[in-house]
């Protein structure tokens, strides 16, 4: 049974991920702020702006790092502060997390990580300037990492477009526009970005390793207009 540590577990895609995973029977860790309502899992609380990553026993065969952030502004609105904390929580976190936890994944058999960026880095948006900045630092970091780390552990990373979660919902005014936009016609869901996510983290992607993979609806590639 693969053992897999989940860092933003509790809400939107990193618990429908949990979920999945464990619907195939693999063993979940949980780190996250918030209690999650998965009782399968086992639960570390950390806040990863500001607290140490807490000890883990036992090699990892997977991490997945889901915590991110929506900071939609135009650029005379955005201040270093903006930015500051959009890398902070993106890339600097996801750094923390592996520099923490790399010996662990060096423990376990064929060891996969992951992060998440944004269909923004690779489709220039308004408004998305700080956000794809620091997602765009997650896409290079991914890259240098599989590089660093083949061949034992590999290393890729998600680009949604916008998800059905938590973390999107004050968008969600917009959604028929929005909608609209994406070749097939609907959001995404947390299910669905979710099925790629387990699908890097377990062995039958066993030959995919510094991939960006967009999982958006086909809005980062094709346009209907």
């Amino acid at each position: 049974m693969a053992r897999h540590l989940i860092i933003g577990g509790s809400s939107g895609i990193g618990e429908a991920l949990t979920k999945q995973l464990i619907g195939k029977h693999h063993e979940v860790l949980i780190l996250s702020r918030t209690n999650p309502s998965i009782p399968e899992a086992t639960h570390l609380s950390c806040d990863v702006t500001k607290d140490s990553f807490p000890e883990i026993e036992g090699a990892l065969n997977g991490l997945a790092y889901c915590p991110g952030s929506i900071n939609l502004k135009s650029l005379p609105q955005l201040k270093i502060e903006d930015f500051q904390r959009d890398f902070e929580i993106n890339c600097l976190g996801a750094l923390r997390a592996v520099k923490r936890y790399l010996p662990l994944l060096q423990g376990g058999h064929a060891a996969s990580m992951l992060f998440f960026s944004s269909v923004a880095v690779r489709r220039g948006m308004a408004y998305h300037t700080s956000i794809a900045a620091a997602k765009g630092a997650v896409e290079g970091m991914t890259r240098s990492l599989a590089a660093e780390l083949s061949p034992e552990i590999r290393v890729n990373c998600i680009a949604p477009s916008l998800t059905e979660t938590p973390l999107s919902k004050p968008l969600m005014r917009g959604r028929d526009a929005i909608e609209k936009r994406h070749p097939l016609q609907r959001l995404g869901n947390p299910d669905d970005i979710a099925a790629m996510a387990a699908f890097l983290l377990n062995k039958d992607s066993a030959w995919i390793t510094g991939q960006v993979i967009g999982v958006d609806g086909g809005l980062s590639t094709i346009s209907i207009f």
